[in-house]
């Protein structure tokens, strides 16, 4: 059983239909709708009724419904059929082969709006398609936000998502060192011991880059402090997507990199979700 919650998450549907394209729908929902719904049923979807309903809003037409139904029965994400997903309520852009981000992240997003203060700065390391990087910009318009991806797809769908973004490996190519009020990650941090243990589709189609968190699932989490350390101004904050006992297991690599107040939050089942945690001081 995979220890870090993932699991139930990657299986169910990625987010709420945006009710909005409900009422532009090109395709006759009801005598349409209910064989949808039996397809993906038989194919395996958690969520057969609301992925049918959004498959039914989104297409443009009869045959292209018909290719998208085919495409989810083999497995490839909904996001990157339809091209969007709700995250924080709003649309955002997905392109093929970047990893779609899960309703779990939209804690972490809420939680950094909060600390991020007017005219502040903030950057979002490991930002995919910039979900959470946009809710901060729609959230707090007077900010200054940046992303940074190694993915050179994942930045490109980031800036449709109009998020100014880096390609680079972290922070290498950021100046305002030690002037950073909020920096937000969410890391890949499943074990790859465990990756087998994902849904079977997650790991046929979704980027290993964005799930493989290594021996521990902490190689790339220990970096992204690392990198933090020296973006953040003292008593800035950093938040990061973590699982199962890693709060525990990262606390000495925060010590080292002079981070205090280690908060962190879970969600219903009591899953460990992700760390806030201070910076008393650049190590730089």
């Amino acid at each position: 059983m995979v220890r870090y919650g993932l699991t139930a998450h990657y299986a169910q549907s990625i987010g709420p239909v945006d009710q909005a394209r409900r009422h532009t729908r090109r395709v006759s929902a009801h005598p349409v709708l209910a064989s949808v719904v039996e397809r993906l049923v038989a194919a395996g979807c958690v969520a057969a009724s609301e992925e049918a309903a959004e498959l039914v809003a989104a297409a443009p037409d009869e045959p292209t419904l018909g290719e998208w139904i085919r495409r989810r029965e083999r497995g490839e994400p909904l996001a990157w059929i339809t091209a969007t997903m709700v995250f924080c309520g709003r649309p955002l852009h997905l392109a093929p082969g970047v990893y779609v981000p899960r309703t779990q992240s939209e804690e972490l997003a809420r939680r950094a709006a909060a600390l991020l203060p007017d005219r502040g700065r903030a950057v979002d390391l490991c930002t995919g398609a910039g979900a959470v990087a946009a809710h901060l910009m729609a959230q707090i318009p007077t900010a200054a936000v940046v992303g940074v991806d190694i993915d050179v797809r994942a930045a490109a769908c980031a800036r449709r998502n109009r998020v100014p973004t880096a390609v680079a490996d972290l922070a290498e190519p950021l100046r305002a060192r030690g002037g950073i009020d909020v920096v937000t990650a969410v890391p890949p941090y499943v074990p790859t011991g465990e990756l087998r243990l994902l849904p079977a589709d997650v790991r046929r189609y979704e980027p290993r880059l964005a799930l493989d968190g290594g021996g521990d699932g902490l190689d790339l989490v220990r970096r992204v402090i690392e990198a933090a350390a020296l973006l953040l101004r003292p008593g800035g904050w950093l938040l990061m997507e973590i699982g199962g006992d890693q709060d525990r297991a990262v606390t000495p690599a925060l010590a080292a990199s002079r981070f205090d107040l280690v908060t962190p939050w879970r969600d219903d089942d009591g899953d460990l979700r992700g760390i806030a945690s201070r910076a008393t001081g650049s190590r730089a």
